[in-house]
């Protein structure tokens, strides 16, 4: 940012929470940003850092290797909500004591309120909340007091007598608390006194500013269009600050799903006038996939062959200078490269088709502050079309993930079209927002039917259905759609698709199944 943006920091110590809590805070309009526990005190006053909250993880803080904060941090002056265990890495390292708790408090709790005040000034006397803790504070010392309690933990909220700092032994930020994100409001507006400003046309100029200020005139940049939201904005933000000198290249790979490739060219060349080159490489694709059926290899070649393609694409390109990414703030976070250091170091984060760093330009990625739903309202800012901007995810290998075993372009055409009426349906039902994802898989599986008064079954396969509802895709259930809708959406598929004679549906919630099936 140009000028300074108040900031609340979450300090990661390990919460499968974390982003959510940071989501939280952005709700409100308050900018957050998600650091390591190591971060400095300096690193954060760079940030224009006006309040800190401390996570929960599944550390305890007496265990040797236990992930504990700078002390200088804590000496900052600015507000502190700790919660779980970042309550009791506050409260230990203020005077209080931490011990294992006799038995472990998972779930819905009843809290009881003693004093409304500050943080829980807009609580009910009663509210239900969300444990998931195996030890407590269980000696405040002299300079915490409690506001509330459980049956089982006396303080379940606590402050200190002289210094801004709060802590709770649940979890606001879930909505299994239902009361959470008044916890969350109190401390960001009555206590660290925010004023709520941070907005996304805020974010577009001033992204859209920095851009115009690091490209230079006679520079291009180059983005890699796979059609998905973030692909999408990204491409659309840059030809805002840049014009004509974005040159977008979408490979197609022929694993598509039907109208993909006319879509992005109607939607970027068309609608946006944006230099956008398209790679017709299907039968490349097809051939080295030819007899494949492990998944995993199947992967491989895929990426393989999109690097290859995409480089000789890019060669084309004169005074090309960057390469622009979708990389979202989740990705950086993973990464570990938010603020401070090692966020969480959950996985690597590669470049977007898995683009090598050999291939000699410099990154741009405008949305690396950004959730996903954050983009998705910037994408209807910059004018992007509705079925664009709240699109669901589609797989990088496309549709060759969603025939399970051998792919060849018979298989795909059937696939194609049944996926094609899915779509139109769940779309007319009104039924597309409730779902975060829909895809059909073409099982390698043959099931006798009757088609007409014949038998069918040599030439017929199994379509399955996967609807699945899901935030943050960690974790996903599968969606109850209007049966109804459901009975439609088969009909028509054994109808109008010759090569399908049975539909079903995929009850499996994630964990244990994942979404895609491959």
């Amino acid at each position: 940012m140009n000028k300074p943006v108040e900031t609340i920091a979450v300090l990661n110590f390990g919460s499968q929470y974390t982003q959510l809590i940071a989501r939280r805070v952005r709700e409100h309009n308050v900018r957050s940003i998600i650091t390591g526990p190591e971060v400095s005190a300096d690193a954060l006053r760079a940030e224009n850092v006006v309040g800190l909250i401390l996570s929960g993880g599944p550390s305890s803080v007496y265990a040797e290797g236990a992930p504990r904060c700078d002390p200088s941090v804590l000496d900052m002056g600015v507000p502190i909500l700790g919660i779980c265990y970042g309550m009791q890495i506050a409260c230990e390292a203020l005077g209080g004591r931490v011990n294992a708790t006799s038995t472990r408090e998972y779930g819905r709790t009843r809290l009881s309120v003693m004093r409304k005040e500050s943080i829980l000034r807009h609580l009910s006397p009663v509210t239900d909340v969300w444990m998931s803790h195996g030890d407590i504070v269980n000696e405040l010392g002299a300079d915490f007091e409690s506001l509330a309690e459980t049956e089982t933990c006396p303080f379940a909220v606590v402050r200190h007598r002289t210094k801004p700092v709060f802590g709770v032994q649940f979890h606001p930020e879930v909505t299994h608390t239902p009361e959470g994100s008044l916890i969350i409001r109190s401390f960001l507006f009555d206590v660290c006194r925010c004023k709520g400003d941070w907005q996304l046309g805020d974010i577009l100029r001033v992204t859209t500013e920095r851009l115009r200020q690091q490209v230079m005139d006679d520079e291009r940049v180059i983005c890699g269009l796979s059609g998905g939201v973030d692909s999408s904005v990204t491409a659309a933000l840059l030809h805002r600050a840049i014009g004509d000198r974005l040159v977008c290249i979408f490979v197609d790979n022929g694993l598509m799903r039907q109208g993909e490739v006319e879509l992005v060219e109607a939607t970027f060349k068309d609608h946006f006038k944006i230099d956008l080159r398209v790679a017709r490489a299907a039968d490349r694709f097809l051939s080295k996939l030819d007899g494949i059926a492990d998944p995993q290899e199947k992967r491989r070649i895929i990426g393989h062959e999109f690097i290859a393609v995409f480089k000789d694409e890019a060669k084309r390109i004169p005074n090309a200078k960057y390469l622009a990414q979708g990389t979202l703030y989740p990705d950086v976070i993973e990464s570990g490269h938010s603020v401070g250091g090692t966020a969480a170091n959950i996985k690597l984060h590669h470049n977007v088709g898995g683009l090598p760093a050999e291939l000699g330009f410099e990154l741009i990625e405008p949305l690396r502050e950004l959730f996903k739903d954050e983009v998705r309202l910037l994408g209807k800012q910059l004018g992007l079309p509705y079925h664009i901007a709240w699109r669901h995810p589609f797989p990088g290998p496309g549709l060759a993930v969603r025939v399970i075993g051998a792919v060849t372009p018979e298989k795909l055409a059937v696939l194609r079209q049944a996926d094609k009426i899915m779509l139109d349906e769940i779309v007319a039902a009104d039924w597309y927002p409730k779902i975060a994802q829909a895809l059909v898989v073409l099982l390698p599986v043959q099931a006798v039917g009757v088609m007409g008064d014949d038998r069918s079954y040599h030439d017929q396969y199994v379509a399955c259905l996967r609807f699945v509802e899901s935030t943050d895709f960690m974790t996903a259930d599968w969606v109850h759609i209007d049966h109804d809708v459901l009975g439609r959406i088969a009909t028509r598929i054994m109808n109008e698709v010759h090569g399908i004679n049975r539909v079903v549906y995929d009850i499996s919630s994630k964990p244990p199944a994942t979404i895609e099936w491959e």
